[in-house]
């Protein structure tokens, strides 16, 4: 089905697909897949089988395996993504570093917690799971737990403090 508000370019999709309010533009979905809604697929986009790219995804240069599911508020860039994996939400591939593209291969059935940045080039292994609020510079093993995030400070009275000085300003 493709719904309403949904723009295709040289777009291939197969059957049983829901487009729903997508830009897609020189890309590919196969059976079952799923777009939008508001998803925006660049050329090279490549749902496979059962994967999905939700609500405000934007995919470029990219195959999402079989079964996979961007869900929302993501970009994907010059990755590949395996079978059964999650991407949490607010997860983005850096794969740009003002010169050159860079690619990311994500292994199958491993989660990405959500709010993570993936600086390529990077392989997170097949089954790995990173922690939410990540960012993924190194390479992660199949199976390890990944997690970049500093301990949690808390200074008491601090906000406080901050307002009487801005109101005595």
């Amino acid at each position: 089905m493709v719904g309403p508000h949904s723009r295709l370019t040289d777009t291939v999709v197969g059957r049983g697909c829901t487009v729903d309010e997508t830009v897609a533009v020189e890309a590919r979905l196969d059976d079952g897949a799923t777009a939008g809604p508001r998803a925006y697929l660049r050329p090279a986009a490549h749902l496979c089988e059962g994967a999905k790219a939700g609500t405000h995804v934007e995919i470029k240069k990219s195959t999402v395996g079989k079964g996979s599911k961007v869900p929302h508020l993501s970009y994907i860039g010059d990755t590949t993504i395996g079978e059964d994996v999650n991407i949490g939400a607010g997860s983005i591939t850096c794969n740009y570093d003002g010169k050159k593209k860079w690619p990311t291969v994500i292994g199958d059935g491993a989660f990405v917690g959500s709010d993570t940045m993936m600086v390529a080039p990077v392989t997170i292994g097949a089954g790995a799971i990173i922690g939410a609020g990540s960012c993924i510079a190194k390479d992660v093993a199949a199976d390890a737990l990944a997690l970049t995030r500093p301990e949690q400070r808390e200074i008491p009275g601090w906000a406080a403090k901050k307002r009487a000085r801005q109101a005595e300003a």
